[in-house]
Formats: structure tokens, sequence, C-alpha cells
């Protein structure tokens, strides 16, 4: 555990204050579910609440499926990171944060497909180095709520990708949103 130094008082209702830096750093907003954890030495542990964070083993199978019938690299997000990837390039996305504009995409429910030259082309982590050239990209809704993306990643920049891909990540989005529901 990492010390910041900072120390807040629990206030007559018995509510603290996450300090401003830790939720920009953490990306925690207003109206963000956390989940509150203890441990035996009497630490309280808050962990920002992922939905679909739950499904991370179900949605690694779904992807490791849908990627060995397709031949894409296929990413399963939440609002924040990674939470499943199966195929070629994979380690470079395994648990990463998701970059800003995935995240807009995400919050606006938006699903497209682009390729690399496209205005609408998006890099899916903070750090994607661009060696993708195809993308189809849904985003899963949760009882009316916006909580990740599936997206289809392809290297090859000459052959585009179709109706068929845009429908597969749609399918997978629809999906992981109803197992959510369950």
């Amino acid at each position: 555990m990492k010390a910041t130094g900072i120390v807040r008082r629990i206030d007559d209702l018995g509510r603290i204050v996450v300090p401003k830096e830790i939720r920009r750093t953490l990306r925690i907003r207003e109206g963000d579910p956390l989940e509150i954890f203890t441990d035996r030495e009497g630490e309280i542990i808050l962990k920002k609440y992922s939905p679909i964070g739950e499904l991370s083993q179900f949605a690694g199978e779904y992807a490791e499926s849908l990627s060995q019938t397709t031949g894409y690299l296929v990413i399963i997000t939440d609002c924040d990171h990674v939470v499943a990837v199966s195929g070629a390039g994979r380690k470079d996305f395994e648990g990463k944060p998701i970059s800003k504009q995935l995240e807009e995409a995400i919050s606006a429910r938006k699903s497209f497909m682009a390729g690399k030259e496209e205005a609408d082309f998006i890099k899916i982590t903070l750090d994607d180095a661009g060696d993708f050239g195809q993308q189809a990209v849904s985003t899963i809704i949760c009882e009316g709520d916006a909580i990740g993306a599936v997206i289809l990643y392809s290297r090859d920049d000459k052959g585009k990708m179709g109706d068929a891909e845009a429908k597969l990540a749609a399918a997978a989005a629809g999906f992981l949103g109803k197992q959510m529901e369950q």
C-alpha cells in the first residue's frame, strides 16, 4: 500500500472526502460506485467497482472464442481498463487503462468501424502503439448504462472490415450486457 500523506476526518454523518487529486488519478467521478473491503489489521480499502469485472473470466473465454473464430484481436473493456483480451498482440493490451477517446465513445454509446486513415479511428489504450489498421467498436449496455466496449482489432490495413465484423462486435456487446443483467 502506498501512503499519500493526506489525512481526512470523518464528519458527523460518517462521511469522508476522497481528495480531488486521488479521484483524478484513479479516474473516479461523481456517482461512480466503490467497493469497500476491510482486512484483519483494521484497514479499509476502497476499490472502484467494475460491473463487467465480475464477468472477467467469462469475458476472457468469450474473447478467446471470438478471436479463434475471426482471427482478430478481441478486446473487452469496462469504462476504465481492458478486462479481457485474446489474439495476436494481446500482451500489449492486457489490464491497461483505456484511452480518453475510447472512454468518450463508451459514454456516448457509440458503435462504429474505422480504418487507421479515417477520422473515427481511435486508440484503445493510453499507450496503444498504433500497430493495428482496422477496428470495429461496440458499446456494452447493461440496464440502460454504458459499462464497457467490445473491440475487434485487425493489423490488416488493406482489407476493410465489413458489416459482418460490426455485427459480431454488436452481438458480443449485446450478449455481455444481457449476462450482466442476470
